[in-house]
């Protein structure tokens, strides 16, 4: 369905299923469903026209509740810190946009980020609305990620990682382990995790799957060179971990840190240097490099 609202300032509408419940309009529904907006807000923002029904009619305090339906509105989060780094574009044409993401910049709007996020800012510095990505990474995590410039296209880009027949690889700073034999490919089963957001290893056929290598070392770390082969959320972190190697400055892994507000100063090591693929449209070989270096890197 399409949706009645357009996009405005970088952001698509989002919208929100009612479900089955017995209340005297809609506006008493939202209340008790966003207790944390208020009722003075909701209100202002009916007043502004800025909820709609899926016909585009702006709701009022006394629309009634239909079951089934849907409203649209426009996310808003309020004191949204900024993300004093910018992304890199490495190369674009009809039908692909290639990047070079800092650390700690989101890619999507999710959370307490919404303008401070990569889509959000290469849409409207670009004047891309209609911009997407193709795959994701970690707002903790650099590197060359992929976006879609034409929805018709988006398809067959997305394919490629479906069916695995794009190469990846990472760089990470973590500790040297004298008795780990590298290279060595690690396999695990990985589901949710008992802390918010994060995953765990556990017994079980093997659903993830990383190449590990030892690039160089200095001291008591090192710098590894990894190669998924699958794409589980959070996959490279969790297996450094599980191999008793944590890369350097993850806020999750061992264990989830105490949120301590942003801390530029200590990025995840974890760096998407590179990815390769055979393009679907052009059937042109494409690979393309992260120009970005990890920050602790090694002294000269």
């Amino acid at each position: 369905m399409k949706a009645p609202l357009p996009i405005r300032d970088g952001i698509a509408p989002s919208y929100l299923w009612l479900p089955e419940g017995q209340w005297p309009d809609l506006f008493t529904f939202l209340v008790q469903r966003f207790p944390h907006v208020g009722e003075e807000t909701l209100r202002m923002r009916m007043q502004k026209q800025e909820l709609v029904d899926e016909h585009g009619q702006a709701i009022t305090p006394h629309t009634p509740y239909r079951t089934g339906s849907r409203i649209w509105y426009y996310r808003e989060v309020e004191a949204e810190h900024p993300i004093p780094f910018e992304a890199e574009v490495l190369f674009r044409d009809e039908h692909l946009l290639v990047v070079d993401k800092p650390h700690f910049l989101p890619m999507i709007p999710s959370g307490r980020y919404l303008q401070e996020t990569l889509l959000i800012r290469l849409r409207k510095q670009l004047d891309l609305p209609q911009l997407t990505p193709i795959h994701r990474l970690d707002r903790e995590t650099a590197g060359v990620v992929l976006f879609c410039l034409n929805p018709a296209s988006r398809g067959a880009y997305q394919t490629l990682f479906e069916r695995r027949t794009i190469a990846k690889t990472y760089e990470a700073v973590a500790p040297f382990r004298d008795d780990l034999a590298l290279p060595l490919v690690h396999r695990s089963l990985m589901v949710a995790g008992d802390a918010f957001f994060t995953m765990k290893e556990v017994q079980g056929e093997p659903n993830s799957e990383t190449r590990i290598s030892l690039m160089r070392r200095m001291g008591n770390l090192a710098l590894y060179q990894l190669e998924p082969h699958t794409g589980r959320k959070h996959q490279l972190r969790v297996h450094l971990a599980g191999l008793g190697i944590p890369i350097l400055n993850d806020p999750f892994y061992p264990r989830v840190l105490p949120d301590k507000g942003e801390d530029f100063d200590h990025p995840l090591q974890l760096l998407a240097r590179s990815i390769t693929f055979e393009d679907p449209i052009s059937r042109e070989t494409r690979q393309f490099s992260s120009k970005r270096m990890l920050a602790c890197a090694f002294p000269e």
